[in-house]
């Protein structure tokens, strides 16, 4: 067959599928639907084989092989299929932007100070953006959508990739701080860049014990503005993460000590030289958020990039958390991810690095990231081994509805697939 018969082929399945669902409950509230007979994994227990998820009202009933499904809920067959939960991004700026090219379509850089902590995304989100349709056609139900910029850009969001508004699209508000550790992060050298966050941590955690003195003009000069400093006492309490983006060894043990020093809940971010400080990485519990594909030295911060990176921090006993690091084509996880499994990374880890790690980094891990009972109904039937490059999507369950898998691509690809036809039926016709 021709690969243009092929994408046919492959629309043709999809479309098929898609007018299938049309039927399904739709709307904002979660919905009930059994998916049956699929093997499921559930990333906290056994895989289990010719098994139920059973969702109602949004959340999961129940999963194993003996579900009784009841009356009038929806049933969609997963035989011969895989189950899997919804793939969760933990690197992406989803709703936030559009064009990278086109600054009005950009809204996760604030520009100006490089503290920025305050910044808040979520009223930023759009969620009719084209790229949310797109990714979640590829199985990522969840994302957390973040700032970039600065040495302290913002407070990120969590999104389930479905709703018609922002309300109805955020799992979490201000979910995590975002920050970035390299010599310019601070404008200078890295030093500086210590120096300027230290000083930061130092003014909000005085900031937090002297309000009322500072409100009445009792204080010396702070290093940032009353926002910032208010902003950052969730992350100086450890009730949201900070994440760091960090690349070099020496780099990553700076903000170690940093963490230590004040306490944080820590996440580092990209990581590409993580591999050589591992037991250090592992000592202090502290997860790893990296791009698997990584093995090319993009800048002098990043010489020791290696295609095993996962693998070796894994067997080291870190938290690996796979990561797109992107917004366009978020929907390349999986494809990050299977190639941390090309070299070294157990299949299993590498499932909980797309699903189940990244809620517990985030703290959701009580709603997300697993398929058992009472935890939110999203979830994938995948046609075969998700990390296979020829693998597909077959539905996405977003709270507990199964959401349409059309999108922008597949609407341009029939657009202009019948305007062929059209010229070749009126080059037959003689015009």
């Amino acid at each position: 067959m021709s690969a243009r018969g092929k994408l046919f082929g492959r629309w043709l399945r999809l479309a098929t599928l898609v007018a299938c669902l049309a039927g399904f409950p739709a709307g904002a509230a979660g919905q009930d639907l059994a998916v049956t007979g699929g093997t499921v994994h559930t990333v906290t227990g056994d895989v289990l084989e010719g098994a139920t998820v059973l969702v109602r009202d949004g959340v999961i009933a129940a999963v194993g092989t003996d579900v009784e499904v009841p009356a009038g809920v929806p049933t969609l067959d997963a035989t011969g299929r895989i189950v899997t939960p919804g793939l969760f991004d933990a690197t992406t700026s989803l709703g936030l932007v559009e064009v990278g090219m086109v600054s009005s379509t950009v809204d996760a850089r604030l520009e100006g100070d490089p503290v920025r902590a305050a910044f808040d995304v979520v009223d930023g989100i759009n969620p009719r953006s084209v790229l949310i349709p797109v990714n979640r056609a590829a199985g990522l139900t969840t994302a957390l959508s973040a700032p970039a910029g600065g040495l302290i850009s913002g407070q990120a969001a969590i999104i389930d990739l479905a709703g018609s508004s922002v309300d109805e699209m955020v799992v979490r508000t201000r979910a995590a701080m975002v920050a970035n550790y390299s010599a310019g992060a601070a404008g200078g050298a890295r030093g500086g860049a210590t120096l300027r966050l230290r000083e930061v941590l130092e003014d909000a955690r005085f900031w937090h014990d002297h309000r009322a003195d500072f409100s009445a003009g009792r204080t010396r000069e702070l290093s940032a503005s009353r926002l910032d400093l208010e902003a950052l006492g969730p992350v100086l309490a450890g009730r949201i993460p900070l994440i760091v983006g960090v690349h070099r060894a020496s780099d990553i043990e700076a903000v170690l000590r940093i963490a230590d020093e004040y306490g944080l809940d820590l996440l580092i971010s990209g990581g590409s030289e993580a591999w050589m400080v591992a037991d250090r990485i592992a000592s202090a519990g502290v997860p790893v958020i990296l791009k698997p594909l990584n093995n090319s030295p993009a800048g002098f911060d990043r010489l020791g990039s290696r295609f095993d990176n996962a693998a070796l921090l894994h067997r080291a006993g870190v938290e690996v958390i796979v990561g797109s690091f992107n917004s366009h084509n978020a929907r390349w996880l999986l494809l990050e991810a299977g190639n941390a499994v090309r070299f070294g990374l157990p299949w299993d880890a590498a499932l909980r690095a797309v699903t189940l790690a990244p809620a517990e980094a985030l703290g959701v891990a009580d709603r997300y990231g697993s398929l058992e009972p009472g935890k939110v109904g999203n979830l994938v039937v995948w046609t075969g081994d998700p990390f296979e490059l020829s693998t597909e999507a077959e539905a996405v369950v977003i709270r507990g509805e199964a959401t349409s898998l059309d999108h922008r691509q597949l609407q341009l690809f029939r657009r202009y697939r019948d305007a062929n036809g059209q010229h070749q039926q009126s080059m037959e016709d003689g015009f």
